[in-house]
């Protein structure tokens, strides 16, 4: 299998199709954030209830006087209008679960949990995951390959606040050898991100297990495998560099996907060990019907989607050579 310029044209004209095609990608991000605000906006308003609204007797001149600062006596149309005015030039809008407080500022706060807790997460699924599939490809209808089936069916089995149950109780509880709840306050203190990390990769992991044994075992039975062994390579070579290198591109299709969700962050995870993170803002959003604050992480939930597709297409052709770019 050679190289790009072997296949296809010289290196340069690759280069430049490359260097085209991630621009014209990048461009296609704005009509879609453009296009999941409008949607997202409408949704939201569409349904019954607001941000001041209480239980019970209530200042209706007070809840007036707040919408009014607010704007949102305007219709519907004008308040769009409104915030995107104010979006353009990087005003998230007021946080109106917390006035005197901008959707910036909490952001700005809790971006570096949720963004460290995905990453760890991430990465735990890229070594657990691969390395448990292609482990029970390697040994097939073995004992390592029962216990890899298994580890994956119950991960893929066990929703994550049932495992978080289950390993706090565990761990927490009854050993006392990590805390239940809370986030590290430093980059020594370590113990409070073990639970969380396993609870938010242990199904994603599970799942690329399974994608990774069925495409290990697949490209195992092609031609160019057999024919890589009767050339006499090492054993090594033929699972690195012909078997494992053509089995990722399935697993890069989810990888993508799945590593954006957690670096957004788990709303049940970061709500269920109280990490002051984007998942757990959300959640607290939702529940307060806190506009800006839903809108602003829905964008970058978005946009952190549409860039880690952008990534899975460009690590094809890392993988794969005989991907082009047009």
């Amino acid at each position: 299998m050679g190289g790009l310029s072997k296949l296809g044209p010289p290196t340069r004209q690759v280069e430049n199709k490359m260097t085209a095609y991630v621009i014209r990608r990048l461009l296609w991000i704005i009509p879609v954030l453009l296009a999941i605000t409008l949607v997202t906006f409408f949704l939201m308003h569409s349904i019954k209830g607001g941000p001041f609204e209480t239980s019970g007797k209530s200042n209706d001149a007070a809840r007036l006087a707040l919408k009014e600062k607010y704007h949102l006596t305007d219709p519907v149309y004008k308040q769009y209008f409104y915030y995107m005015e104010h979006l353009v030039q990087g005003d998230l809008g007021p946080d109106l679960a917390h006035p005197g407080t901008s959707v910036n500022d909490i952001l700005g706060k809790s971006w570096k949990p949720t963004v460290v807790l995905g990453l760890l997460a991430a990465v735990y699924i890229i070594v657990i995951g691969v390395s448990l599939g292609v482990i029970a490809a390697m040994n097939r209808n073995t004992l390592l390959d029962y216990l890899s089936v298994g580890f994956a069916t119950v991960g893929a089995s066990a929703p994550n606040f049932v495992l978080g149950i289950i390993l706090v109780v565990l761990f927490a509880v009854e050993l006392h050898w990590l805390p239940a709840v809370g986030w590290a306050k430093s980059w020594t203190d370590w113990k409070p991100v073990i639970l969380p990390t396993i609870v938010l990769g242990s199904l994603p992991a599970a799942y690329v297990a399974r994608l990774t044994r069925a495409s290990m075992i697949e490209v195992m039975n092609q031609d160019y495998v057999r024919t890589a062994r009767a050339k006499g390579l090492r054993e090594r070579v033929v699972i690195t560099r012909h078997i494992l290198r053509n089995a990722l591109v399935p697993v890069l299709t989810v990888i993508g996907p799945i590593t954006a969700g957690l670096v957004t962050g788990s709303f049940i995870v970061e709500y269920f060990f109280a990490i002051p993170g984007i998942g757990r803002s959300y959640v607290q959003a939702i529940q307060g019907r806190d506009y800006p604050l839903i809108m602003a992480t829905t964008l970058i939930y978005a946009f952190v989607i549409t860039i880690a597709n952008l990534w899975v297409d460009l690590a094809y052709a890392v993988v794969d050579p005989r991907i082009r770019y047009t």
